[in-house]
Formats: structure tokens, C-alpha cells, sequence
């Protein structure tokens, strides 16, 4: 279905996929030619039972040129899986964060720890996005505007943005999605870094090849 989609884009679109880590070098150049970029890595307990970190790394490590690996993980976990980050030789996009308590704000032990995180590498990314699982006060969700803004300020050329659109998951507490896309003034306040949010880095990272 997202082969699909991105074929039927006429080049506006790009993908992530979850891949079997045994699955061979000519299916990845498959994914690859149909506009796949990178491959995510789940390691929350409610999705997988056991991530298989070994085999991780190892198909890391064939991936095709120009690709990123995407890692989903909760806050409680960032130290445990600071090894095998350090391990992967591809660049890193980190789904929503990490999911930090933002109620800590954003100088708390999540935040910082985050931080540390993205100083160890300059080739980390990660998507300012879903404060409607993070922030439990609901919208308009003050407490994640307050402690991502610094975030995206700091770290202007690594950071991503998204809807999570279709919500999975949520069925019961569906976000406006209108609303969510309210967030991104509050998080870049300016003309500059809405569009580095928005245009400049997912380019870099998806369409490399036109930027030249």
C-alpha cells in the first residue's frame, strides 16, 4: 500500500518501512527504487515482544545508500538503547522524541537526557510531533509547546514534523487534526525555522538528490 502511494505521488511522497531483518539486498533495492528511505525500528513493549538488536544492526548495515533508520521508543528505555544507537552506521530519525514526560518542561531529566542523546552525534534527527500522546493536560496542549519550542530553536537542522495521521492507537481520544497542525507556529515561531521544519530538512533527508 505505501509502494503504491508513493507511485501514485508523482514524486511528492517518500517511505519508511518495517522489513524482516533476513530480507535480501535485492528486495531492499526494491523498496529503495519504489521511493522507501529508511527503515524503523520498534521497541515499545505494547508493539513488539522482543526487538532482535543483533539482527537490527545487522540489516542496518546493508542498507542502501542514502537511507536512515527510524527508532520508536519510550523515555524509560534511552539509556538502555544508547549502545546499540551508537552502533548503527546510518543516520537516525527518533519518533516523537523519544516520548519525554513534557510535563518535566523543557529542562527536565527527559529533556536533558534527549539532549545528551542528539550532542553525541550530529547525525540524529527527530520528529517534534504528537503532542496529543504526550502531553496528558490535552488541547491545545501548552505543556509540549513549552517544552519542545526550545527543542526545535536549538537543534533548527535535525528536526521533522507530522500529523501521526491516521492516529493508530487512539481510537477512543481522536486529536483535530487541525489542531495539531496549530502547534507548529508554537513550536517554530519563525518564517525561518517553520521552513527548515517543514521543507529544508525533510528535503535533505528524503530528496537529497535535488537539492544538488
Amino acid at each position: 500500500a505505501t509502494l503504491n502511494a508513493i507511485a501514485k505521488s508523482n514524486g511528492l511522497a517518500r517511505g519508511v518501512a518495517v522489513v524482516d531483518p533476513a530480507i535480501s539486498e535485492a528486495e531492499l533495492q526494491a523498496l529503495h527504487e519504489g521511493g522507501i528511505r529508511g527503515v524503523r525500528f520498534n521497541f515499545l513493549k505494547r508493539l513488539v515482544d522482543d526487538a532482535p538488536k543483533d539482527k537490527f544492526l545487522e540489516v542496518a548495515g546493508r542498507l542502501p545508500t542514502g537511507w536512515h533508520v527510524v527508532i520508536y521508543f519510550e523515555a524509560d528505555i534511552l539509556e538502555e538503547l544508547r549502545p546499540f544507537m551508537d552502533a548503527i552506521p546510518v543516520p537516525l530519525v527518533i519518533d516523537h522524541m523519544g516520548r519525554p514526560d513534557v510535563a518535566q518542561g523543557p529542562d527536565g531529566p527527559d529533556m536533558k537526557a534527549f539532549r545528551a542523546l542528539l550532542d553525541a552525534r550530529d547525525d540524529i534527527w527527530f520528529k517534534a510531533t504528537c503532542p496529543d500522546r504526550l502531553d496528558p493536560s490535552g488541547d491545545p496542549w501548552d505543556l509540549f509547546s513549552k517544552a519542545v519550542a526550545p527543542l526545535v530553536a536549538d537543534y533548527p537542522t535535525r528536526c521533522l514534523w507530522g500529523t501521526d495521521w491516521p492516529h493508530p492507537n487512539m481510537q477512543d481520544a481522536m486529536p483535530d487534526d487541525g489542531h495539531l497542525v496549530d502547534m507548529i507556529p508554537r513550536i517554530a515561531p519563525t518564517a525561518a525555522l517553520q521552513r527548515q521544519l517543514l521543507i529544508d530538512n525533510p528535503m535533505r533527508l528524503y530528496w537529497p538528490e535535488e537539492l544538488g
